[in-house]
């Protein structure tokens, strides 16, 4: 009667900091290998080894598929494992007298245990091969995002963003994963008329919008988000499913606000003393997530239950049922009033499942464990593999949005962080400058002229400006926008003066590596 696509969006800001011994950040890609990425692989080569057929979509961002691959995060991550097995076998020893609390304890022991197994032995401490087997089992899609996740409808005015953006992440995606992407994850689903004409020029076929992108549309949406449009080039736009997002997304009505799951805020890392846990902080005297979680989302301080394992279980079980049958329901509705197929689109970020919601793997198997099994009444499939059984589809014009609070560009664009876009924009205008100036540089300038290059892109990631809105670490937002601005403006005015510092250029190359392969020809006016 219908089909599901469900699309998990990896993303992280690139976060690398060789100049210090450890950092706190580096920590963000960590625990996302641990919770996240990982655990994901397991359930779609678990589901593989089984014969369980599904599809699937996966936005990897380039800043994250160069970080899997980069060989100094690769070690420290070992070395963080370390630390948190051996943090996790004090624990074991710590909760002997609690037999509750021991069992989790032992639980989390085990886990980091088969991460450091899978990471070292199964993935090779790169997960970009695991990726590319499953898409050559065509049972993943993978596409891509911008080269840094830069949210695109501020940049319209510098144009050149925009295709540099686009430009960069589809060459990295093809020289990391070996195909080319059909599809692109505009970030933060932020979209403004126009920007299809840079996705049609790399032959990518298909975007995804939030619910309100398609039915503010120009013209009125004939099947409302249950079908892609086309926009007047004929790129296809997809609208998430409001329904079936707020299953899963809604704090209030969502599967991961249950109260029997376990809860995301309540850590050792904040329960413990700091004389036990210093040998395991960042500099021995900041507090941090630790992922040993004790507590059920059971209520407040003291009345929180210990958090049990198979109470969850049951739960995941149930709602996972409760997922599959409402949207065999909703295409059961929406068949019977179209004249195709409908298409439930369900995009996340995949860090919802396990780092925040710490079942949602779990949840996410059973799930497609489910609709293998109601072949009869719905089919998992990805956005391409629909355009080919239904090319023909209405012809619109998609409106601005993004799926940031009120569904425009006000989380990337307010109060706390509008003074960087007149610092972006002038780098843009800068960087066109230098293209027009040094168009055929070899060695070092080459190789300073690509840096500038990189610190732009770096310097126009999503994350900083979201991160000073929502208020979390917000000093290493900031600082890291300066020193991407900073170090642009120093290389460009050496350029223009032609006296480069050779000893600091080499310092800034080394540490912000990204994008090996990159050409500074690609940002041009």
């Amino acid at each position: 009667m219908g089909y599901l696509s469900l699309v998990l969006h990896w993303h992280l800001p690139f976060v690398r900091h060789p100049e210090h011994p450890q950092f706190l950040e580096e920590d963000w890609f960590f625990e996302a290998l641990s919770e996240t990425y990982m655990p994901l692989l397991s359930v779609f080569e678990r589901l593989q080894a089984e014969g369980v057929r599904y599809r699937i979509t996966l936005s990897i961002s380039p800043t994250l598929a160069e970080m899997f691959k980069d060989e100094f995060l690769q070690n420290r991550y070992l070395a963080y494992l370390d630390r948190m097995l051996e943090l996790a076998r004090l624990e074991v020893r710590r909760t002997t007298e609690n037999p509750r609390a021991n069992r989790l304890a032992r639980m989390y022991l085990h886990r980091f245990q088969e991460c450091r197994r899978a990471f070292k032995d199964r993935y090779r401490c790169n997960l970009l091969d695991a990726l590319i087997r499953l898409e050559r089992a065509d049972l993943v899609d993978l596409i891509t995002s911008t080269a840094t996740h830069c949210f695109l409808p501020l940049f319209q005015v510098v144009p050149q963003v925009v295709k540099a953006q686009i430009e960069v992440a589809v060459q990295t995606h093809v020289g990391n994963f070996g195909s080319y992407p059909k599809g692109f994850w505009l970030p933060e689903c932020g979209y403004y008329p126009g920007v299809e004409e840079y996705l049609k020029e790399k032959s990518l076929s298909y975007f995804f919008l939030e619910t309100q992108g398609i039915l503010f549309a120009e013209q009125r949406p004939r099947y409302g988000v249950y079908a892609p449009l086309y926009c007047p080039n004929m790129v296809a736009a997809f609208g998430r499913d409001p329904e079936s997002a707020k299953s899963v997304w809604s704090s209030q009505d969502g599967y991961p606000g249950d109260p029997v799951y376990r809860e995301f805020y309540r850590d050792i890392g904040y329960d413990l003393p700091m004389e036990y846990l210093k040998p395991f902080l960042p500099d021995g005297n900041v507090r941090v997530s630790t992922g040993i979680k004790y507590y059920a989302i059971t209520g407040p301080g003291d009345q929180k239950r210990l958090y049990s394992p198979k109470a969850a279980e049951k739960k995941v079980v149930e709602h996972a049922d409760h997922f599959v049958t409402a949207r065999i329901n909703q295409c059961r509705r929406l068949s019977a009033r179209m004249d195709r197929p409908p298409l439930i689109v369900c995009p996340f970020d995949a860090e919802l499942f396990g780092h925040w919601w710490f079942e949602g793997p779990q949840w996410l198997e059973i799930v497609l464990r489910r609709v293998a099994a109601e072949q009869d009444s719905i089919s998992l499939t990805t956005p391409g593999q629909y355009l080919s059984q239904h090319p023909e589809q209405q012809v619109a014009q998609p409106c601005f949005s993004s799926w940031g609070n009120k569904g425009f560009a006000e989380v990337w664009l307010e109060g706390s962080n509008d003074w960087v876009y007149r610092h972006l924009h002038q780098q843009a205008l800068r960087m066109s400058e230098l293209v027009h100036r040094f168009p055929k540089e070899k060695g070092l300038r080459k190789r300073a002229l690509n840096q500038a290059f990189r610190e732009m892109l770096l310097a126009e990631a999503s994350d900083w400006a979201f991160i000073m809105k929502t208020g979390t670490t917000v000093p290493y937002a900031v600082r890291r926008t300066r020193e991407h601005i900073y170090n642009f403006t120093r290389i460009y005015d050496s350029l223009m003066t032609n006296r480069l510092q050779q000893e600091w250029f080499l310092e800034v190359e080394g540490r912000n590596n990204i994008f090996p392969k990159i050409d500074y020809r690609s940002c041009v006016s």
